[in-house]
């Protein structure tokens, strides 16, 4: 199955080859290939990604606003992703992929005979025309770690007795692994203190091996962090962003140290292209999402400005008694409603009434029942010597009921004795029923007679609101 996919790799890595002449040229252009062929796949990732980094801090309004209803926050989330036209998962694929095209790349390396040139396995296998001829040269194979790239070997000792291999098959030609100076077959030593620092032409070559795997690691790093420049990460984020860029360019330094240095040229290559890409993505997405979000913060304005004057219209349209019926409210509710808006008239022309009062001495008067700023702490009926002078008290209650804000005088039919005959309970029993109770009720059942009056006074009937005849 690797072998099926890895040999679409391989043509391309030979015919790279044929073209330049350098199996390191070959493999940086192959990686240039590679990455134009992702390059629109990536373009919409990036600008996915981009945005998705811009709505993190909405995201988190989102969170501070739902977060103790997971099942709201996940609904609004999902309805702001589909509003921004942005897909969670849709960077996630395509930045997985360049690994099963490391696999397939790493198989067309090991395998070139096979895989590049496309030569038969009966003629590499025991009985076979190049295997015995590789034997009658007399060419060893490897052992252990040598033996799993045993067809890179044969391929360089094919190149160096390319005339004797001549005519045993017609897809055979020279392939050699040289690029600047190193050996791209030969897999980096870490062991540097067994070089042998006596001849120049031993260290330097394995010094320049070793350096492929750590320039693979540093450019790894810088190409994550070109990746993650002017993105806007949770905190969660970017925990796991550093713990990336820290396993990621470890794990190529491993790997380059553990296959042959061309694997090493090629995640290079890789790096530094995906560095230039990202940081060109960067400045033109930038660009255009700021543009797009400047449109965005116009129409949210311009929305709320709308609101914002439908509103003051309609606060314009109250004030003036102007606002426009609403048809389904039932007649019960619209007597309560007309009731309760004369009791806040008459409450409001009162309070006028006893602040202008108190501006004529020049100072607001403080009732006894202050206590700090709240003027009516304690009852708006209070009167500090009811106890020592009872003969007094109950005038001096109606008094000081009277004289407090939201006081209004109780209506009374014209037979009615005067206010000044109700006792001191009797008031403070009507205060505490609430004025705009009191007049939803009288409005809603209109008592005939006096009596039927006071009953209602004393005993509140049930507020719970009815729809009236013929109401659905």
């Amino acid at each position: 199955m690797l072998q099926a996919i890895a040999k679409p790799f391989g043509k391309l890595m030979l015919l790279l080859y044929n073209l330049t002449g350098n199996y390191g040229v070959a493999v940086i252009l192959f990686a240039l290939v590679v990455k134009l062929i992702m390059l629109p796949f990536q373009l919409k990732s990036k600008k996915s990604m981009m945005r998705m980094s811009r709505m993190t801090p909405r995201l988190k309004e989102l969170e501070r606003k739902y977060g103790n209803d997971q099942r709201r926050y996940q609904m609004e989330m999902s309805k702001l992703y589909k509003e921004e036209g942005v897909n969670p998962m849709g960077g996630c694929l395509w930045s997985l992929l360049p690994f099963p095209i490391l696999i397939a790349l790493y198989n067309a390396i090991r395998y070139p005979l096979t895989t590049m040139m496309g030569i038969g396995e009966d003629l590499l296998a025991q009985g076979g025309a190049i295997y015995e001829k590789l034997a009658a040269l007399g060419y060893q194979a490897g052992t252990g770690r040598s033996a799993f790239y045993d067809q890179i070997f044969q391929s360089k000792f094919i190149t160096e007795h390319f005339d004797a291999f001549a005519g045993l098959s017609d897809k055979l030609q020279e392939l050699s692994y040289r690029f600047l100076g190193l050996d791209l077959s030969e897999t980096p030593s870490f062991s540097f203190w067994r070089w042998d620092f006596s001849q120049t032409s031993a260290w330097l070559p394995a010094l320049g091996l070793f350096m492929i795997p750590v320039l693979s690691a540093l450019l790894s790093w810088l190409s994550m962090k070109a990746a993650n420049a002017g993105t806007v990460q949770t905190e969660q984020q970017q925990g796991s962003m550093k713990t990336m860029n820290i396993i990621m360019p470890l794990m190529s330094l491993y790997i380059c140290f553990t296959m042959p240095a061309v694997m090493g040229i090629y995640w290079i290559a890789q790096s530094v292209f995906a560095m230039a890409q990202d940081i060109i993505l960067n400045r033109v997405y930038t660009k255009q999402l700021d543009i797009e979000d400047a449109d965005r913060i116009e129409r949210e304005k311009a929305r709320e400005a709308e609101l914002e004057a439908k509103r003051a219209e309609t606060e314009r349209l109250k004030a003036e008694g102007a606002t426009s019926e609403n048809k389904n409210t039932s007649k019960r509710n619209k007597k309560a409603i007309a009731a309760q808006k004369e009791v806040e008239r008459k409450a409001a022309e009162a309070r006028a009434a006893r602040r202008a009062k108190r501006g004529q001495t020049g100072e607001e008067e403080i009732p006894p029942s202050q206590v700090g700023d709240r003027r009516y702490a304690r009852g708006r009926a209070y009167v500090p010597d009811r106890y020592t002078n009872p003969d007094t008290a109950e005038e001096k209650t109606r008094a000081a009921a009277q004289e407090s804000e939201g006081y209004e005088e109780p209506a009374q039919e014209a037979d009615e004795s005067p206010a000044a005959d109700e006792t001191p309970e009797t008031a403070l029993e009507s205060m505490d029923t609430g004025l705009g109770l009191l007049a939803a009720q009288e409005a809603e059942q209109e008592p005939e007679t006096a009596q039927e009056a006071d009953q209602t006074t004393e005993e509140a009937p049930e507020t719970e609101d009815k729809p009236s005849e013929g109401e659905e």
